[in-house]
């Protein structure tokens, strides 16, 4: 337990890797990858680094155990004296009470361990007014007491089942911060499921760690006795020390007494054994730090799979919009080579044009065609989104964008999709095919302005203008040599006799450039939206390499 600065400093950046791994997809299995993380940087905050920066620090034992155990009781009897509530009421402990001797007060005033909760100091109280729980939430009473030895701090934790999440969740911080684990559990209690899930997370973390049997019946004292230490053997806990007290008058009727010193004199002079003896001293601390590091060999593997499992149904959930859309831009493309923008109203429009139907009606029903092609084609790739998204699981709770912009098969609606939302994808599609006229119309004012520059006198640039076609007839000429395919050749043939071969060629080029970017535009703002909740959970491969790079710098200074 020397002070090494190598080691801590790769334990250090091993803490900051963990710290920004992200497991937001609900996968198989990531929920318990989120606690193991959550338990990595409990360990390392709240007790590794600390640990290995003040070897010499006081030994830290974690008094935890179901609701009922007797925990608080048992601490204020190893101190002989109320420190923490105890009661009937369950769950009592609600704020995690730290007691150490007065000379050891410094090293847990700071935030040395437990940096998270805020330090409460109360007045100390007597036996006939018992101290008061403070108001602050995420606090940690700090008392003192000559009674304990110095070097041993005792934290009694809330309850590990505590019907509280907050109170489950912080008791399980708190046994990652300690250097002994004291597990209690009682007669009736001893083969609940979840002091069984502690102790065999002890054992795999190789920890210091000592049980206590509390509220044993005398009557049945030997038989509970003897099947509890089956128990451990068949665990593979054998070994661990284990005190067993009787039920007493003082544990019963609401906890209210110090139980008599014989009942925990055994657990008290262990405790103080470790503190005081150098060699079961650094045996316990030692072997509870070595645990932990020895640990991260397949905890940080594990982590860093689950990160790769994420990114791996984040591509695959990604991968899944860019085909649909890649797919659908494709195919409205060719629509519109074929001229599938004619149809319709537009088709109408086009064979009533110039005797019964306008430039601008013909214009406006083109784009009108033009936008309801583009939603279309963003329905189905919606449609084949929502498909794909469907068989993944992580893909659950996580909208993948708007509602379907056309009628639907009867089913609920996408998680987190607005009934708006279709409208609003409409909307946008519009503007943006709106927009593709306006620079159509400059496009071909451009082009007619280059055609009046050759006329240099008064006369002949009246003569030209004159001369010059309508503007908006040349643009829903181009519009439908564009949009309409082989039917609407004879305007092609209007507009070379209005600007000749090359002007009517150098226009349906640029046209049909603006004409691309505008599919590509409306298209790819739609793709974006749907990529939007995806690409926000910022779920990237690196942390993965990091994990593992920060895991073979802490192997090497082991």
């Amino acid at each position: 337990m020397d002070e090494r600065p190598q080691l801590i400093d790769a334990l250090s950046a091993l803490r900051d890797r963990v710290a920004a791994v992200r497991l937001p997809l609900p996968l198989p299995g990531a929920l318990r990858a989120r606690q193991t993380r959550a338990e990595l940087l409990a360990q390392l905050d709240d007790y590794l680094v600390p640990r290995l920066k003040d070897p010499d620090a006081p030994l830290l034992a974690v008094i935890g155990g179901s609701t009922g155990a007797g925990k608080s009781t048992l601490v204020n009897s190893i101190v002989g004296r109320r420190v923490s509530e105890a009661g009937v009421l369950r769950p009592t402990t609600r704020t995690p009470v730290l007691v150490c001797h007065p000379e050891d007060h410094h090293w847990f005033a700071g935030m040395r361990v437990l940096p998270q909760l805020t330090r409460v100091w109360l007045p100390q109280q007597d036996d006939d007014n018992p101290p008061e729980e403070p108001p602050e939430d995420n606090a940690l009473r700090v008392e003192t007491a000559a009674t304990l030895p110095r070097g041993l701090a005792l934290l009694d934790a809330p309850d590990i089942d505590s019907l509280v999440v907050e109170n489950r969740l912080l008791a399980a911080e708190l046994i990652c911060a300690a250097d002994i684990w004291v597990m209690v559990t009682t007669a009736s209690r001893y083969a609940d499921a979840i002091p069984w899930h502690l102790l065999r997370t002890a054992k795999e973390y190789d920890a210091t760690l000592v049980t206590v049997l509390d509220r044993v019946p005398h009557q049945v004292i030997t038989e509970v006795s003897r099947q509890y230490e089956a128990l451990l053997d068949k665990a593979g806990l054998g070994d661990v020390p284990r005190f067993t007290i009787p039920e007493l008058p003082e544990s019963t009727g609401g906890g209210s007494g110090l139980l008599p010193d014989t009942a925990v004199a055994p657990l008290r002079g262990w405790l103080t054994h470790c503190v005081q003896d150098p060699a079961a001293r650094q045996q316990a601390v030692g072997r509870t730090a070595a645990g932990v590091i020895d640990s991260l060999d397949t905890r940080m593997p594990e982590l860093a799979g689950a990160v790769a499992a994420q990114y791996a149904a984040a591509v695959r959930l990604g991968g899944a919009v860019e085909s649909a859309y890649e797919e659908q831009g494709r195919r409205v493309r060719e629509l519109v080579r074929r001229g599938a923008v004619l149809a319709g109203d537009a088709r109408t429009r086009w064979r009533a044009y110039p005797r019964d139907s306008s430039a601008d009606e013909l214009l406006d029903s083109l784009v009108e065609s033009l936008s309801a092609l583009v939603q279309c084609a963003v329905a189905a790739a919606d449609e084949r989104v929502r498909d794909a998204w469907r068989r993944e699981p992580a893909a659950a709770g996580l909208a993948p964008g708007p509602a379907p912009l056309g009628p639907t098969p009867s089913g609920p609606p996408p998680l987190g999709a607005r009934k708006d939302e279709a409208g609003d994808a409409g909307e946008r599609i519009a503007m943006t095919v709106r927009r593709w006229r306006r620079l159509l119309e400059e496009m071909v004012e451009e082009e007619v302005r280059d055609m009046d520059r050759p006329a240099t006198s008064r006369a002949g640039k009246r003569a030209a203008a004159a001369a010059a076609p309508d503007t908006e007839t040349l643009t829903a000429l181009l519009a439908a040599v564009l949009l309409g395919g082989r039917r609407t050749r004879a305007a092609g043939d209007r507009l070379a006799e209005l600007l000749g071969a090359q002007g009517a060629l150098r226009l349906r080029d640029k046209g049909g450039e603006l004409v691309a970017g505008c599919l590509d535009r409306a298209l790819h703002t739609e793709r974006d939206r749907r990529l939007a909740p995806l690409d926000a959970l910022d779920v990237t491969p690196e942390p993965q390499a990091e994990l593992i790079a920060a895991l073979s710098v802490l192997q090497k200074e082991k």
